[in-house]
């Protein structure tokens, strides 16, 4: 059972950064695309950045320029660097493999408030 952890949420201003990170405990780890989502009071969760095994990267309009996923195969992790924070992205935060292979983590809560 692949376990998924994130850590690095909290409460900023609009305009601030935050940069989440995601453990998969998985030794091919490498092999996997992997994807960011969020899940946002009263709507769907939904998948707003991804990286492929080789480093491909895609975003959903709504962060596009703004947010940058990456990843550090050696660590078996994936990072969402979130810049320029707004309200609308007050949200559960969660990874997982790009076809949601692996049951969900308790994810992380981003708030964004004055």
């Amino acid at each position: 059972q692949v376990q998924l952890v994130e850590s690095g949420g909290g409460l900023v201003q609009p305009g601030e950064s935050l940069r989440l990170s995601c453990v998969a405990s998985i030794s091919i780890f490498r092999l996997f695309g992997m994807g960011w989502y969020r899940q946002a009071p009263g709507k769907q969760r939904e998948l707003i950045a991804r990286i492929t095994s080789g480093g491909a990267t895609a975003y959903a309009d709504s962060v596009k320029g703004r947010f940058t996923i990456s990843r550090d195969n050696a660590k078996n992790t994936v990072y969402l660097q979130m810049n320029s924070l707004k309200p609308e992205d007050t949200a559960v935060y969660y990874c997982n493999s790009d076809q949601t292979n692996w049951t969900w983590g308790q994810g992380i809560q981003v708030t964004v408030s004055s």
